[in-house]
C-alpha cells in the first residue's frame, strides 16, 4: 500500500508517511511527491493548492531538467548576492533575535 499524506499528532504539521525514493541523488523527487501527496510537511504540500506556486510544482514535478536548470541559476544568484557593508543602510545583528 503506498503511504499517504498524514499528519503526525507528536509533530504538528509534519506528514508522518514519507517514503525517501532517492536519498543519494539531487532530483525533482521532492515535488513529485508534492503531486502525490506526500510531502514531508505540511507547509510543503500547501505549495501545490494555490497559483502560483502549483504551476511550478506541477512543472518542476513532470520537467526534471527545468527544476535543475532553475535550482542552477537560483544558485549562481546567490553566489552574487554580497554581504551588508558598514556605512549601507541596515544593520549587522549581534543577536539574531534582537536589534543592536
Amino acid at each position: 500500500m503506498e503511504p499517504t499524506l498524514m499528519l503526525d499528532s507528536r509533530a504538528p504539521g509534519v506528514a508522518a508517511a514519507h517514503k525517501l525514493v532517492t536519498p543519494n541523488s539531487f532530483d525533482n523527487n521532492y515535488f513529485r511527491n508534492l503531486v502525490s501527496r506526500r510531502g514531508l510537511l505540511q507547509s510543503d504540500q500547501v505549495l501545490l493548492s494555490a497559483a502560483p506556486t502549483n504551476t511550478i510544482v506541477t512543472s518542476y514535478s513532470t520537467n526534471p531538467r527545468l527544476f535543475a536548470s532553475d535550482f542552477g541559476n537560483a544558485m549562481i544568484k546567490m553566489g552574487e548576492i554580497t554581504p551588508l557593508q558598514l556605512g549601507q543602510n541596515g544593520i549587522i545583528r549581534r543577536v539574531c533575535s534582537a536589534v543592536n
